[in-house]
């Protein structure tokens, strides 16, 4: 290679600036001494490992950066790893996470797993699956998406174009409260009042009406800002033309934002499918099939994961259940993620040439 290849290029504008490959050569460099030095030390672990490469590599960019190019553009290049460092911090574990479900989860995860339930298949046997867990999961998710939607449109709905006054400014407030309201909280509440108030029993419902309460607030955000980005000039010229308000927004506002208010309640839905805590209070669990969510105990994907799990000791057939589960339910919340996507592409406003 020659010298021209490897020296600083510069140019009248500029002072000497570093080959593109640079960031990629400090980084190799920097896993290589990293490996090198936990080595020596004695590091058995890979995280801290992966912490002196990545310290050795933000210092390494920035001391040969400020040699040849300056303290402005070190100061950029710091930056630019910094963000890098944390992108590979956040990713790695998450990385990590989807392949050890991934191969734990492949082992009893069949056509046979998906279409049967336990019935009477103990713990420690093999055979059973997750066919009534995710029909709960479906008949759950699906009745708190009924209750929530309907409600969180309309309350957003009411926020952009009619809220004034302190009635919208409590209703705001109690969204954001109920925002950051914990799951567990929300399953005490509908514990007190539809099991312990009304004496209504666990069911499927039980947890819909606990799931719900934390859809509503998600899905209020997501609308609210969709429909402020309906540009006010639809809703004039609408209006000009003498159509009547509730009209405007059933024609117009509503068309304008569909997609991105589908977005939000698919997000939401995904949100919600994973909750354990009002399952476990309000809807228990039960090895056989039942349909009827208004009735009995009833199993779902998460509760089936814990149920599995508290029984498997930590090996044998009841562990590979649980694990092929959680890639069932990491596989669905995967697929609405990617409708939720593929629907925003198809409802985004088009551009004319």
């Amino acid at each position: 290679m020659s010298n021209a290849t490897l020296s600083p290029q510069r140019s009248s504008l500029r002072g000497a600036t570093l080959p593109k490959w640079f960031a990629w050569a400090v980084a190799a460099g920097s896993l290589a001494l990293g490996y090198a030095i936990s080595a020596v030390a004695g590091l058995n672990s890979d995280i801290q490992w992966a912490l002196i490469a990545a310290v050795l590599f933000v210092v390494g960019s920035y001391g040969i950066s400020a040699k040849i190019e300056g303290s402005r553009q070190a100061k950029d290049r710091t930056a630019t790893s910094l963000v890098w460092v944390a992108f590979l911090l956040a990713v790695i574990p998450l990385a990590s996470l989807l392949w050890e479900t991934v191969e734990r989860g492949v082992k009893v995860l069949d056509g046979y797993f998906l279409t049967h339930s336990m019935g009477v298949v103990a713990d420690t046997e093999p055979g059973g699956g997750i066919y009534h867990a995710i029909l709960g999961t479906a008949e759950q998710v699906g009745l708190a998406t009924l209750i929530s939607v309907p409600v969180g449109v309309l309350t957003a709905i009411y926020l952009v174009e009619y809220g004034r006054g302190r009635l919208a400014k409590a209703v705001t407030f109690f969204v954001d409260v109920m925002t950051g309201i914990p799951s567990i909280v929300a399953g005490l509440f509908i514990l007190s009042l539809w099991i312990l108030i009304l004496d209504m029993g666990p069911s499927g419902f039980a947890g819909s009406l606990a799931l719900s309460i934390l859809m509503i607030p998600v899905v209020v955000r997501s609308t609210e800002e969709m429909l402020k980005l309906v540009p006010n000039e639809l809703r004039e010229a609408s209006l000009a033309l003498g159509v009547p308000k509730w009209r405007t927004i059933l024609k117009v506002v509503l068309p304008t934002s569909i997609g991105g208010i589908i977005t939000g309640v698919m997000l939401a839905i995904a949100r919600i499918t994973g909750e354990t805590a009002p399952v476990l209070l309000l809807v228990w669990g039960t090895d056989f099939i039942n349909a009827n969510p208004f009735q009995d105990p009833q199993e779902s994907l998460p509760m089936y994961i814990y149920l599995q799990w508290a029984n498997s000791g930590g090996s044998g057939a009841a562990f590979d259940r649980a694990w092929a589960a959680a890639l069932t339910l990491i596989g669905f919340i995967m697929i609405l993620n990617l409708v939720a996507r593929g629907i925003a592409r198809w409802k985004a406003p088009k551009t004319g040439r």
